[in-house]
């Protein structure tokens, strides 16, 4: 069914991440080229797999290539392949709207960067926008796809003005052709329809595209004559189609063959990262188990790291013939980040993901390669692990609770701020080596602010005591600490929860604070279940507390934040004996236990404690009112 010319207007976000990058990505301009190139190859990569169980797609067209065609005269750069193709429902749904999972967050990532200058071109990739990079050099894009097995084509065109238009249309084959019509380049740009500029370019970017890249080039031959012999001094010019770049798998080369720039360029190729990446790692294993592969640790984290529909990052190929991206199989979720391929020569190439999931040799490859990333990561130097650690340590941290086989490694690679490492990172080891000849626990509070815990009231006796802390500040250390239990025999010990046994209490003080904390009890058992004598404080007045047993305030508030139903905890109100406050407030009590003051008093300390800890005022305004009026009363005594 023919589908008539129709225009649409791109959304308010669509239009402006268009011109956001119609305007503002000119420093790397020839990224466009090779956004287009990896598309064609993704296309081709996708009808290839499926043709494995449907080889009828093929047809008589069985020699995949990339076709590129420059018009000098018109100024037209056409990327042609025969690869899968689209649909006219793909062609709107992948092509019209725009990345719509990545737009939101491309809009937010270069806002800072487009007042800066130029927006950095690895967000093009990152986010998933790649073939709107064309509009950095053209000034309309025509797109004419036709999808394998389908009769129909459609073609979609825009000028980057706010709108598109969408039609049925006339192609032979299946596949996708990419129209730029380009802008006019201006003195000591580059010119995009010049053969040795798209030569250097495919040659930069995409020389390990596994499929031709092929152009018509003209070339001056010698004339032939009969015989086939050159006749002298008679050339001709002829039309030759050439291959632009080497196809060859950089995976499966011996590493001393292959120089850094080539390893960063094909981490570029396969990530769409323009950023370099933080390390590599090449093996090549044979004997019973036999496969390649070439894994990155890349420098920066995705805008998607901690998204539901974060992707991970391996190819899987069988021969040099690819069979699925995004191979879960192969890599633990807490190493989703990691880029590359792994080929398999001795895998089906008609294996599921259901059938992966039981292999065998899949199960003996992942093992080895998650070994082999622990163990690049523990050589990196510090300062080069520090930079992966604040990139991706949020997510790494989770392989505590889900690599059981690992957990030694792992948490030998943890890294946390402490009270005593002046902001930088320490291991648990360096934190063990540490410790006081008579400490027997690696001391830990949990919360989301870093200065609110370096300050925090629970830690007053343990600095007193010069007793380092560990700071930690991501939600999943609250699972990371629940399933470590303990580090080279130290056990961990929350700083906020339980008693801490530092010092012995005073018995008979403790006995004289009795009726008021009986009080203080009395008035505020909605909200506590005990009041205690502090073993955490020595300046502050006032702190709240949990037994060893409960989750600890920071993760009834992630639990909660999270949209769980969460029973209603009451903590312990821990109170200092050795404060001014508390004895005067003593004394009050002493003297009048019916003092309408002390009511004000009790919420005060109650308050106060939930303050200390980062947490939420029932009733702010009774607090300042409170607070006012106590100021005032002591201006004025």
């Amino acid at each position: 069914m023919e589908v008539k010319k129709e225009t649409h207007p791109f959304k308010t976000e669509v239009q402006q991440l268009m011109n956001i990058i119609i305007h503002s990505l000119y420093s790397h301009r020839e990224i466009f080229l090779r956004e287009l190139i990896s598309n064609a190859s993704d296309a081709i990569d996708k009808l290839r797999f499926k043709t494995q169980t449907e080889p009828e797609l093929l047809g008589d067209d069985t020699e995949f290539k990339i076709r590129i065609t420059a018009d000098k005269k018109k100024r037209t750069l056409e990327i042609a392949d025969n690869g899968i193709g689209m649909t006219h429902d793909e062609v709107v749904e992948n092509i019209g709207t725009i990345a719509k999972s990545g737009t939101a967050g491309f809009l937010e990532s270069v806002g800072a960067a487009g007042r800066e200058g130029a927006v950095t071109p690895e967000l093009i990739g990152q986010f998933g926008v790649g073939f709107y990079s064309a509009f950095i050099v053209a000034d309309k894009v025509t797109l004419i796809t036709r999808a394998a097995g389908s009769e129909s084509a459609t073609k979609w065109e825009s000028a980057g003005d706010g709108s598109y238009t969408i039609e049925g249309a006339d192609k032979k084959t299946r596949g996708t052709t990419v129209l730029l019509k380009l802008k006019k380049a201006e003195k000591d740009e580059a010119d995009f329809t010049e053969e040795w500029t798209i030569r250097g370019i495919v040659k930069k970017h995409s020389d390990f595209v596994a499929y031709p890249i092929v152009m018509d080039v003209e070339k001056t031959e010698p004339v032939l004559d009969k015989e086939g012999k050159p006749q002298e001094d008679k050339t001709e010019k002829v039309i030759r189609e050439e291959t632009l770049n080497s196809m060859k798998a950089i995976w499966s080369k011996n590493k001393k063959d292959v120089a850094d720039e080539e390893y960063n360029e094909f981490y570029s190729h396969i990530s769409h990262d323009w950023n370099p990446p933080l390390a590599h790692l090449h093996l090549k294993l044979e004997g019973a188990t036999e496969y390649s592969a070439l894994l990155y640790i890349p420098a920066k984290a995705p805008f998607d790291l901690f998204s539901q529909e974060q992707k991970h990052g391996i190819q899987l190929y069988s021969k040099r013939v690819f069979i699925m991206e995004n191979c879960k199989e192969l890599m633990p979720r807490y190493l989703a980040f990691v880029k590359g391929v792994v080929d398999a020569p001795d895998l089906n190439l008609n294996v599921s993901r259901e059938i992966l999931q039981q292999d065998a040799l899949v199960r003996n490859i992942r093992k080895n390669l998650v070994k082999k990333i622990l163990d690049l990561l523990a050589e990196m130097e510090p300062e080069k692990y520090e930079t992966f650690y604040a990139e991706f340590g949020p997510i790494f941290k989770a392989g505590i609770s889900e690599d059981f086989d690992n957990k030694e490694k792992i948490a030998s690679l943890l890294r946390y701020k402490t009270t005593r490492s002046d902001g930088k990172y320490s291991s648990l080891a360096d934190y063990v080596g540490r410790m006081k000849p008579d400490q027997k626990e690696i001391y830990y509070i949990t919360g989301d602010n870093l200065t609110a815990l370096l300050n925090s009231p629970h830690l007053e006796q343990l600095k007193e005591k010069d007793l380092e802390v560990l700071l930690m500040t991501d939600p999943i250390d609250e699972w990371v600490i629940r399933d470590l239990h303990e580090f080279e025999k130290k056990s961990f010990r929350s700083a906020e929860k339980g008693d801490l046994d530092l010092e012995k209490v005073d018995d008979a003080k403790k006995e004289e604070y009795a009726p008021l904390f009986d009080f203080i009890k009395s008035r505020l058992e909605e909200k506590i279940k005990e009041v205690k004598p502090s073993t955490h404080l020595k300046d502050s007045v006032a702190c709240l507390s949990g037994e060893a047993y409960e989750m600890s305030a920071y993760l009834e508030k992630i639990l909660k934040a999270g949209g769980q139903d969460v029973p209603k905890t009451k903590r312990v109100l821990e109170l200092n004996m050795n404060h001014p406050l508390l004895a005067g407030i003593k004394a009050l009590y002493e003297k009048d236990k019916d003092a309408a003051s002390l009511t004000d008093y009790t919420d005060l300390l109650f308050d106060m404690a939930v303050i200390a800890e980062g947490g939420k005022l029932e009733n702010p305004s009774r607090f300042s009112k409170l607070l006012g009026d106590l100021m005032a009363g002591a201006i004025d005594g």
